[in-house]
């Protein structure tokens, strides 16, 4: 589905999803160097059950127009101006890891806009390391490959190795590839500054109402569970699921994070 968002083509994949008014709406939001592709397995279950999906491409990333943007704070923004253009009144906010932080701001900035959120691989602040942060100014090859060793639980440094899970890391790689080559423009380093210097989650956690889901991987060494538990803890009657995964959840544990997701926006009704 393409539409157009302040002027620049945005992509969001519906998983042939018509929208229809009234209808639940459910909105994914990938991570960094990352595009709507990585939700393609939740997005046809939630549409097969009967939801309205968009799985977002942010812009600068898979078939949406750049530039990238710098800041939590922007791409929340756009998102927001995304469900205005798409006639969304209110939707559930799923987002996985800089995604989060997107979806977090997003539902603090438009509470009314927002029915629920599922946060996924989350924490705040999400501090990126002065080592990767040079690495993917100076080295995007090399920041891809550190960050599939350290994402996917079954090939992470410690873990025995294990076929599907080096086949998995493998397609994740092989995305990060293809946009880099799609957007030459630093992306990676620009994605990992917004996570690194996204300040407002305290403050956006408190303004929180809505009905709140995290999805947490317990083998997840990028944004370990433990680092979350002040998140967690800031907004109201959140519900924490664990997973058996690292932090490619939504690959690792596709049919996991479905039924979390699936018995989440259940509840709501």
């Amino acid at each position: 589905m393409l539409l157009d968002v302040n002027g620049k083509t945005a992509w969001a994949y519906t998983a042939g999803s018509a929208p229809a008014p009234g209808r639940p709406a459910i909105v994914f939001i990938h991570g960094a160097q990352n595009d709507h592709s990585v939700w393609t397995a939740q997005a046809r279950v939630l549409a097969h059950q009967g939801h309205h999906v968009l799985a977002v491409d942010l812009p600068g990333h898979g078939r949406s127009a750049g530039p990238a943007l710098a800041t939590v704070e922007d791409m929340a923004a756009w998102l927001l101006d995304l469900l205005d253009t798409a006639g969304i009144d209110r939707a559930v906010l799923a987002g996985h890891s800089m995604g989060s932080l997107i979806a977090l701001e997003a539902a603090s900035r438009a509470p009314a806009r927002v029915r629920a959120l599922a946060l996924v691989g989350s924490t705040w602040p999400m501090k990126v390391s002065d080592a990767l942060l040079d690495m993917a100014r100076t080295n995007e090859p090399a920041a891809i490959d550190m960050v599939n060793l350290w994402s996917h639980a079954a090939i992470a440094p410690g873990a025995p190795g294990q076929p599907q899970g080096v086949w998995l890391a493998g397609a994740s790689r092989r995305l990060m590839q293809r946009l880099s080559q799609l957007n030459p423009a630093q992306l990676f380093h620009t994605d990992f500054v917004a996570c690194n210097t996204y300040a407002n989650g305290g403050v956006a956690a408190q303004a929180i109402a809505c009905p709140t889901l995290f999805v947490q991987g317990r083998r997840d060494i990028m944004t370990p569970p433990r680092s979350a538990q002040a998140l967690v803890a800031a907004i109201p009657h959140a519900r924490v699921v664990a997973l058996d995964c690292g932090h490619a959840l939504m690959t690792e544990q596709p049919d996991g994070v479905s039924a979390a997701l699936t018995d989440f926006v259940r509840g709501l009704d």
